[in-house]
């Protein structure tokens, strides 16, 4: 039960932070060049 609950939690973290990756994605930001492409001109 508690293997059940420990994974439940992960999945969730996970989820959670990919669907901040793809919202920030998204909105024009990015990980790779300070979540601000504006100012990158080689992130794409």
């Amino acid at each position: 039960m508690g293997t059940a609950i420990v994974l439940i939690l992960l999945a969730a973290a996970v989820t959670a932070a990919l669907r901040s990756m793809i919202k920030e994605k998204k909105s024009g930001k990015s990980l790779q060049c300070g979540k601000d492409c504006s100012h990158c001109s080689g992130c794409h």
